[in-house]
């Protein structure tokens, strides 16, 4: 599959969408995404067998906003995804660096909110669990998980948010520089657990931002008892100070 190269930085803020399968979602999304926010978008792409990349492909081939990653071999999954998607976003010289899921379970219109309050702290959450946060779109097991695996992980590790494993973000490209997010080895939700604790460390400002989370348009979760595990161990790892 050809790949639309990420160019320098035209728009101030790159968003990076990680994808697996996310054909029904992706255009309708990235075209939402586009018109509640100026950015440039990076899809980054783990070579869907739905044909998630090509559907990026045809419908924005051209439009430079647009670029995509695909990603084959055994370096996959979410951890990576975004590892290589904010590699390529400094690369480019964007100031601001927003993550998103592409199943709609966050809702493009509050992107703006994020970027804003990025220009006042290193990293901004869009949190679930703060007030006027929602999380209508998890059923009452992946509520459980959710917020047990927060509450966990604010336990052991200190961090100063309620929404620890959220993955909707917008970062400062300063920030980014400073944690080593290169060497971070969690995927799935114990990614963002591990980049919220570096910035931690760092002593840099962690804010939260109210977020609406729904239930996805199409598809299934990638959610997993492996990845829920996975993300249990990953606690312990880095509060150990494994990470590095």
């Amino acid at each position: 599959m050809n790949e639309k190269k990420i160019s320098q930085s035209r728009a101030d803020t790159l968003v990076v969408i990680p994808t697996y399968c996310e054909a029904a979602n992706i255009a309708p999304f990235i075209t939402e995404v586009l018109g509640a926010i100026n950015c440039d978008i990076l899809v980054v792409d783990d070579d869907s067998p739905d044909g998630t990349g090509r559907v990026v492909l045809d419908h924005f081939e051209n439009d430079p906003r647009v670029s995509l990653l695909s990603r084959r071999g055994k370096q996959r999954g979410l951890g990576p995804a975004y590892v290589d998607g904010f590699t390529r976003a400094l690369e480019a010289g964007h100031p601001y660096v927003a993550q998103m899921d592409a199943d709609f379970s966050h809702r493009p219109a509050e992107l703006p909110r994020l970027r804003e309050a990025a220009s006042r702290a290193d990293l901004v959450v869009g949190s679930r669990y703060v007030e006027d946060g929602r999380a209508a779109g998890l059923g009452k097991f992946r509520r459980l998980v959710s917020q047990g695996g927060s509450l966990y992980a604010r336990a052991i590790l200190g961090l100063p948010i309620r929404d620890v494993t959220g993955g909707f973000k917008c970062w400062r490209r300063e920030t980014l520089e400073v944690i080593e997010f290169a060497s971070v080895a969690s995927t799935g939700f114990a990614f963002q657990i591990e980049m919220n604790y570096r910035v931690h460390k760092k002593g840099l400002s962690m804010v939260e931002v109210p977020i609406t989370f729904d239930e996805r348009r199409s598809g299934a979760s990638k959610m997993s008892t492996g990845i829920f595990l996975e993300g249990l161990a990953a606690v312990w790892r880095v509060r150990l100070g494994r990470w590095r």
